[in-house]
């Protein structure tokens, strides 16, 4: 071979320090980008010898990584197709861009090392982000190929010989530069290629381990084993999402979730994603046991472009909602190099969103419709993606009114047009709006929810992490309906009827017993007011208005304003004149009625889980005295 010498087609020294220090908290991916290369080679000579284009022996079809960390190197090895002299001029010499100049106009948009790659065809040239120096070793399939020898120091110059490489494929060596050497320590090798190599189509060996194997038996018949060196391969080649769902069983499903997450509990359930048109797209999607500080599940769907890692950051492929999923995507036509502003603007991206959103609410409903007790037993965990859903994504809510549940608290579930049914003979108003009561905890609020249930009338609950936000949803798409708190206001307000029943107190009793609830409460954020309530009711009933409550729950949550959140709360403070506590604190001395009221009061504290600290041992005291 003639031996050669040249410079890479660009016109400027500059472009070869920018690859090589373009955002170092990138740099890892040079070896995804190289060990994909050599994945892609192998299987292309295999493809030739399917199509009958190769007759030789393939041999052993891997891809080997190695380092040495004294000769301070990495060596990517494949037995693919290799290359000849014009193919490695071709190929590598003459980047895939007009010209350096468009180049270094558009990488300084660019916002992250996988944008630069996969805009400028720059994959094998992200070694340099590591490397001082890179030597190619490679050899042809063609028949009388010569092997070829390519060394480029990082410059643009480069210089191509004959080579040593004695059997097909390529060895890809870097010369590791001195910031980056944290790459010769195999451990940080291993956790790269355990993150983007992990179910590669074609086997990867890095290393080898130790394994026991059997070894004969003992006089007793029982089998010895001895321990030995084995070739370590890294990866699955054929993971669940590459096989058809009529192959695979329940455990399969659970085993490779144990795979991906080894410390979670087991899922729900998963959905089998496998589409070939408009897109191609596979993957397993699991329903995971979510906890109520949901926000810290994100994250865990893990995108792939066939069979690579790409990313774990899947917000423009997979809905909002549907975040809170685990699982795998893989599409090939999401390109390998994949980058945030491709993302946003892919068309294919757009389809494959909506695809996954039917998808779910497809399985859903299958779900609900062929075996309801269980889907039920499990909308603890289930009803928060649906009401996510329901939120974030107009389509999926059409969907999901049909597996939508509301649960009250008898823990009897419900969808949206059964619940109406059930109560809009006695939940609706004088002015014909239907009520929806809830409460956010029934064990703190259950002196509420019983009073509620003794006029026959249904509580709701309503406590997962987006339930206040969901409220306000479901006033908005049902049709002349409002949702209130048990505790808002007394429930003759809150349902509101044609008949109001009247008390019999005068005016003057009602004003000085307004005096006297105001003297012992002494405080300016209890609003106090005499109500006609049933005579069996609470004396005291402490209630908060449902929109301020509403809005002081959104500003907690996030999506009310901060106003309402930094505001002091106030509540009414309902007297039901019906009572027999309040005839006797009427007739009662001046001293008397102090205590009797402040005692009531205390109480309807009580009942709220608002009686603290020195207030309520202060009660304590006080009813140990009545006693």
């Amino acid at each position: 071979m003639v031996q050669e010498k040249g410079t890479i087609s660009i016109n400027t020294e500059n472009i070869f320090p920018i690859i090589k220090k373009f955002l170092y908290s990138d740099n890892e991916i040079f070896l995804r980008e190289l060990v994909s290369n050599a994945v892609d080679a192998t299987q292309k000579v295999k493809r030739l010898a399917a199509l009958g284009h190769y007759n030789k022996d393939l041999g052993e079809l891997r891809v080997k990584v190695s380092v040495n960390s004294g000769a301070k190197t990495i060596t990517i090895s494949d037995s693919g197709i290799g290359m000849t002299a014009d193919e490695i001029k071709k190929y590598i010499n003459q980047i895939a861009f007009s010209g350096a100049t468009e180049f270094l106009e558009k990488f300084k948009e660019a916002k992250d090392a996988n944008e630069i790659i996969g805009r400028f065809g720059l994959g094998f040239y992200s070694a340099f982000m590591v490397a001082d120096r890179v030597e190619i070793q490679t050899l042809s399939y063609l028949d009388d190929a010569e092997p070829a020898k390519w060394v480029c120091d990082g410059s643009t110059s480069f210089e191509i010989t004959e080579g040593n490489r004695t059997e097909r494929g390529t060895d890809v060596i870097l010369y590791i530069n001195e910031e980056s050497k944290e790459f010769l320590d195999e451990h940080r090798i291993s956790e790269i290629l355990n993150k983007y190599a992990k179910f590669l189509p074609v086997p990867v060996q890095f290393g080898t381990k130790k394994e026991s194997v059997q070894d004969g038996e003992d006089e007793k018949g029982q089998p010895k084993y001895k321990t030995v060196e084995v070739d370590n391969i890294i990866n699955n080649t054929v993971p669940i999402w590459t096989k058809a769902p009529g192959e695979l069983k329940d455990e399969d499903y659970l085993e490779f979730y144990r795979e991906l997450y080894p410390f979670a509990e087991e899922p729900l359930f998963w959905i089998h994603l496998n589409v070939d048109y408009p897109f191609n797209l596979t993957g397993v999607l699991y329903f995971p046991k979510l906890k109520n500080d949901f926000e810290i599940q994100k994250n865990k769907i893990k995108l792939f472009s066939r069979q690579v890692f790409i990313t774990d950051e899947v917000k423009d492929i997979v809905p909002e909602f549907l975040l809170l999923l685990h699982g795998v995507i893989d599409s090939p036509d999401i390109p390998l190099n994949v980058s945030r502003s491709f993302l946003q603007a892919d068309s294919n991206v757009k389809k494959i969103n909506s695809y996954i959103s039917r998808k779910v609410a497809d399985k859903l409903a299958e779900l609900f419709k062929k075996d309801r007790k269980p889907y039920e037993e499990k909308w603890t965990d289930i009803g928060l993606f649906v009401k996510y859903g329901a939120l974030s994504d107009e389509k999926f809510y059409e969907k999901a009114k049909e597996f939508l549940l509301l649960t009250n608290t008898n823990n009897e579930h419900y969808t949206l047009e059964e619940y109406n049914a059930k109560v809009k003979d006695f939940q609706t108003d004088k002015n014909g709006t239907l009520v929806y009561l809830y409460t956010i905890d029934a064990e703190r609020q259950h002196s509420y929810v019983q009073a509620a249930q003794k006029k026959g009338y249904d509580v709701l609950l309503m406590n997962s992490p987006i339930d206040t936000h969901f409220i306000h949803h479901l006033e908005m798409k049902l049709e002349k309906t409002s949702l209130k708190r048990v505790d808002a206001d007394v429930l003759d307000k809150l349902i509101e009827k044609e008949e109001q029943s009247k008390h019999a107190l005068t005016d003057e009793e009602t004003r000085r017993l307004k005096e006297i609830f105001e003297k012992a409460i002494n405080n300016p954020l209890m609003k106090v007011e005499i109500e006609s309530q049933q005579a069996e009711g609470m004396p005291v009933t402490i209630t908060m208005e449902e929109w301020m409550r509403r809005m002081k729950d959104m500003s907690r949550v996030g999506g009310g304003l901060n106003f309402y959140g930094s505001m002091p709360d106030t509540y009414k403070v309902a007297i039901n004149a019906n009572h027999k506590v309040v005839e006797k604190i009427l007739k009662a001395g001046e001293e008397q009625q102090t205590r009797m009221a402040k005692q009531a009061f205390d109480l309807a504290l009580l009942s709220q889980g608002m009686l603290k600290g020195a207030d309520l041992t202060a009660f304590v005291e006080r009813s140990v005295e009545v006693i």
